[in-house]
């Protein structure tokens, strides 16, 4: 197995892990929701389905972004982590959205309240949501995934609905019949909340697809690992964008003007493996060697 093969096989194994659980829940919160006339667990249901498609589109990212470069992708296919994370943002907007929807109309059609047993079929998804959310978040910071961040927060979203569903149906069973629209409008709530993390999902993924610029302090370890090597008079140009989960650098190097082609190659070289060393997230380096009129390494 490749090292980036095997960066990616935690994620792989909770995509799936992900996609077996959305499929019980969504059979489970519907039963539940239509049993116990519950609209919030029904629309907890339909989000399952969409969770389904987005642990779908996690899985097929994290699988396309480790294929070797070829021919049509000499950077690599690393791009696939931002789109998916991009899919998956669109994915809650549009949850959000369609529960919003739904919640109002339920609002306006007075019907009788939830049972109160569906209190506890929240309680259980929950729990497993949010376990869910911490591990996956977990190992998108290990991995440095933005996809499996965006994977992260879709479970948590979904902890978040079935929460104010808990709270709408709570009321409505503590305090009776006449809360019974507490149910959808504890869910239009998990709605907007659900948009806010699609929104904040979506936004790094667009940077990224967008090459933005990475972190200063980044880009200042970049510049300080590049001066250290002997033979480095100063950096000037600096750029760097990530690809995935990794990172790829243009740098100019300043060296000595009277230095060979041959010993200018070599300081690229050990100024590209010294960056390498020291941030292992960093993929490639292209260093481009400038002249540094005026100043030889016999006077610096």
């Amino acid at each position: 197995m490749s090292d980036e093969a095997g960066r990616v096989e935690p994620g792989l194994r909770l995509a799936r892990a992900g996609l077996i659980t959305n499929a019980l829940l969504a059979v489970g919160k519907g039963l539940a929701g239509v049993v116990g006339n519950s609209f919030a667990l029904v629309a907890d249901s339909v989000e399952s389905i969409g969770d389904i498609l987005g642990s779908l589109v996690v899985w097929s990212g994290l699988r396309v972004s480790v294929q070797r470069p070829d021919r049509e992708h000499p950077y690599g296919h690393g791009k696939a982590e931002p789109i998916a994370a991009a899919v998956v943002g669109v994915m809650l907007l549009l949850a959000g959205a369609g529960i919003i929807i739904q919640s109002v109309r339920g609002i306006l059609s007075p019907h009788p309240p939830p049972e109160a047993w569906t209190l506890l079929v929240l309680v259980g998804v929950i729990v497993i949501k949010e376990g869910f959310f911490r591990r996956v978040l977990q190992v998108a910071a290990e991995t440095n995934s933005d996809v499996m961040r965006a994977d992260a927060w879709h479970h948590r979203s979904d902890a978040i609905s079935s929460l104010a569903a808990f709270v709408g149906i709570g009321a409505s069973v503590v305090i009776g019949p006449q809360l019974w629209w507490a149910d959808e409008a504890a869910a239009s709530v998990a709605g907007v909340l659900i948009i806010i993390n699609g929104l904040s999902v979506m936004r790094p993924a667009l940077h990224d697809l967008m090459d933005g610029a990475l972190d200063a302090d980044l880009l200042a370890r970049v510049r300080e690992v590049a001066e250290s090597v002997s033979g480095v008079h100063s950096t000037e140009k600096l750029f760097a964008r990530r690809v995935g989960s990794r990172i790829w650098i243009d740098l100019h190097v300043q060296a000595d003007a009277q230095m060979s082609l041959y010993d200018a190659h070599e300081l690229g070289h050990r100024v590209t493996h010294e960056i390498r060393a020291s941030i292992p997230l960093v993929e490639n380096v292209l260093v481009h060697m400038e002249p540094s009129v005026g100043l030889s390494d016999e006077v610096r």
